[in-house]
């Protein structure tokens, strides 16, 4: 079924057709019909699978319906729309979609979240928009100062809800919803249906139609993973061999912490890497120019904090490792969900030490599989076997950290690939 037969406005299937695209994924032909047809939603998909166009396109038609009749004309006027998402990073990601499938209406959208200056923020409120995107602490800012008002809105938008709980945004969430109207529609995105998630729901949705259009915890389809048993101080050096043998021209590195990601972008820039880090100690612009610049090609390699996890909508990001298996299980599934989107392929490489034989049993309990393990390249001193992680059915050794031998690092080759277009 193209767009074309959704009920879609003609500026906005050619602000679709301009992106590339002429046919919804499953999660947009089922989700954008229940959304013009005003029934509360509550879906879940796959990372990468449309999820935000599956929103916003409807949710721009709904507003070009209101505009017909005058009564969005006018100067000053509040949102109709609010979308509620955790991080900056998907707040920007939002309101580019809302941008680039808005371009040919004149509707007015505005996004607010902290670590920036607020009169820009202010200032465009007072302008009057049609679409607010917001994360909740900056938007509660803004309704204190009497700068935001929100009795005017029709449709609420939670995205990343699960992310939302883990963030402990829910205290802020039940703040935001009595400033609402009552009588609204509402529509909640999540990666999974957890427990806690269909209570949220409980509380929230009338009536909801629920949209489930992969297994929970599930990644995609089209991801190869695999992983490396290696030593513990030997990481950084394969990590350099593979991106300089393979010919990387684009790789979105994770690690647990704040210090561990500065660290091994300075490692990476001595060994003749171009690198941009973005965790929660560096400020907005910082990370908005170090996406950029991943984006473009400027840089060869992005390391970041689970904070990127989700939110980001890397265009056909080929590779993804996990210099670091994350704590939580299911933030494995985020993370290397940044690639292989919209159809693409990709490849996520985990670099698992003796100390991770815990997560990586998490993981793969998760996954309901063992991932395969790769050799390690030569000269780069792989785990003894004495030390390599627990097979998934029994408890993980209690050893320590395994002597460390010390690779090269070698200089990277320019990026020989193009800028190219991705997911909705």
């Amino acid at each position: 079924m193209p767009f074309s037969h959704l009920g879609l406005d003609k500026p906005l299937l050619r602000a679709i057709a301009e992106q590339g695209y002429s046919a919804p994924t499953p999660i947009q032909s089922q989700a954008i019909p229940a959304v013009l047809a005003g029934r509360d939603l509550l879906a879940a998909a796959q990372t990468g699978t449309g999820k935000t166009a599956a929103f916003t396109l409807p949710l721009l038609q709904r507003l070009l319906e209101f505009s017909r009749t005058g009564e969005r004309t006018r100067p000053g006027r509040a949102p109709r729309v609010l979308v509620l998402v955790p991080t900056r990073e998907l707040a920007a990601q939002v309101n580019d979609s809302v941008r680039a499938y808005g371009q040919f209406t004149d509707l007015r959208a505005a996004v607010v979240f902290g670590g920036v200056g607020l009169q820009p923020q202010i200032d465009a409120l007072r302008r009057g928009i049609d679409l607010l995107i917001a994360t909740p602490g900056r938007l509660l800012d803004l309704v204190g100062q009497g700068h935001a008002r929100l009795k005017e809105v029709d449709v609420l938008v939670l995205d990343e809800a699960d992310r939302m709980l883990d963030m402990g945004f829910i205290r802020d969430i039940k703040r935001i919803l009595p400033l609402l109207p009552k009588v609204r529609q509402n529509l909640l995105f999540s990666a999974t249906f957890s427990r806690e998630i269909r209570e949220l729901a409980a509380g929230i949705l009338r009536n909801p139609l629920s949209v489930e259009v992969a297994p929970p915890n599930t990644t995609a389809d089209r991801v190869q993973q695999c992983i490396y048993q290696v030593a513990k101080d030997c990481k950084q050096p394969l990590l350099a061999h593979l991106i300089e043998t393979g010919g990387w021209g684009q790789t979105l590195v994770f690690t647990r912490t704040k210090h561990g990601a500065n660290k091994l972008a300075q490692q990476l820039e001595r060994g003749g890497f171009t690198v941009g880090v973005i965790h929660g100690n560096k400020s907005q612009s910082a990370r908005t120019r170090a996406l950029a610049d991943f984006k473009e090609y400027r840089i060869q390699v992005l390391v970041a904090t689970d904070i990127a996890a989700r939110g980001l909508d890397i265009r056909e990001l080929p590779h993804v490792v996990n210099y670091e298996l994350p704590d939580v299980p299911a933030d494995y599934v985020h993370r290397i969900g940044r690639t292989g989107r919209a159809g693409a392929g990709g490849e996520a490489i985990s670099l698992v030490s003796g100390e991770e034989a815990t997560q990586l049993r998490d993981i793969e309990r998760l996954l309901k599989r063992k991932l395969p393990v790769r050799e390690t390249p030569a000269g780069i001193q792989p785990l003894p076997r004495s030390a390599e992680p627990a097979p998934a059915h029994r408890p993980p050794p209690r050893r320590g950290q395994p002597p460390a031998g010390r690779g090269g690092q070698q200089r990277s080759r320019r990026p020989s690939q193009g800028p190219r277009r991705g997911a909705l």
